[in-house]
């Protein structure tokens, strides 16, 4: 007996269905060979919106860097306001993706998987800001848990999808996380930094070659 199977399979933004007409006793090699699919298509479309993580990663990057440079060589006060250029960003991030899903009008499991990875993680940063903000000194410990959190969305992410310059980005930001809590402030930046270099930057400029 057969029966109708709706596979959605495409990018991290949106989704086609598929009619496959399976059978009952589906072998475990198809639904392997299925699942292979969807992370290879996924990984094909991740590579096209590489875009995320290289600007991103290099927005962070250099704004981390220049507070670095306000700390410690110009011992500017105001060194924090380096971060509203994320504001800009945030909202090109916002009708990039739009028109992106518009255009493509696709979905997948996989890919809907990272989107909630990711927009969990944006509000635990948020809410994560909110208290430090809060607490007193909180702001010269907040690299550990900010590269904390950057290693978890990669190293999931790159599991998601079987890209390992992303797993290894992931491990090597806990890593960093830790080595953090043995530094002072300014010296976290530039963990900060080294994180985002080997969990943004280097894996998105290594996607094009996996598609």
């Amino acid at each position: 007996m057969l029966t109708d199977l709706t596979i959605a399979i495409d990018s991290p933004l949106t989704i086609h269905h598929y009619p496959i007409k399976m059978e009952e006793n589906f072998s475990p090699q198809q639904s392997l060979a299925l699942i292979q699919n969807m992370i290879a298509k996924t990984k094909n479309n991740l590579a096209e919106n590489r875009l995320y993580f290289l600007f991103w990663g290099w927005i962070t990057f250099i704004a981390i860097l220049s507070q670095f440079a306000l700390i410690v060589w110009l011992q500017y006060e105001r060194h924090y306001l380096v971060w509203l250029i994320t504001i800009p960003a945030s909202i090109f991030t916002v009708i990039y993706s739009v028109r992106y899903e518009r255009k493509t009008g696709v979905r997948s499991f996989v890919g809907d998987s990272m989107s909630a990875l990711w927009v969990g993680i944006g509000i635990s940063f948020g809410i994560l800001s909110f208290i430090i903000s809060k607490s007193p000194g909180g702001w010269n410990y907040c690299w550990p848990f900010f590269i904390l959190f950057y290693g978890l969305g990669t190293f999931v992410s790159g599991m998601l999808i079987q890209f390992r310059p992303l797993i290894v980005g992931g491990i090597i930001n806990w890593v960093l996380a830790i080595v953090c809590v043995f530094l002072p402030m300014e010296y976290q930046l530039l963990m900060g930094a080294l994180a985002i270099l080997t969990s943004y930057i280097i894996p998105g400029h290594l996607l094009p070659s996996k598609n």
